[in-house]
């Protein structure tokens, strides 16, 4: 059962998900919203050569991101230049190596503060 605060991230991130996937369509970019088997929403994407990635959120970054690597991420802050992002990168075709996980060590980004 989720509490108060991850209901609302929840709704959140499903909502900028949703409103992505409806801008990519107009733009006839094969997309699907979807939730994945961990309840993680996402939207499937599929690059001009039929490759699919799946485009997530980070809330704390506000990030629409479809890798781990800088270039595979855009803020989702302004969804119409997120959506061109987002259509740019699988009109190119996706890269051809797995999709990544973004991930972030926290220990380090901490250290990084330390006085």
């Amino acid at each position: 059962m989720m509490n108060g605060l991850k209901e609302r991230q929840r709704a959140c991130q499903e909502a900028l998900l949703a409103a992505l996937r409806n801008e990519l369509v107009e733009r006839n970019v094969p997309a699907v919203f979807l939730i994945e088997d961990d309840g993680r929403p996402g939207v499937e994407v599929l690059d001009a050569t039929g490759r699919r990635r799946r485009v997530y959120v980070h809330l704390p970054f506000r990030w629409f991101y479809w890798g781990e690597r800088p270039d595979e991420r855009t803020s989702c802050v302004q969804l119409l230049a997120a959506v061109e992002r987002v259509e740019r990168a699988a009109r190119q075709g996706w890269r051809p190596e797995p999709q990544g996980e973004l991930s972030f060590n926290l220990g380090k980004i901490a250290d990084a503060y330390r006085l």
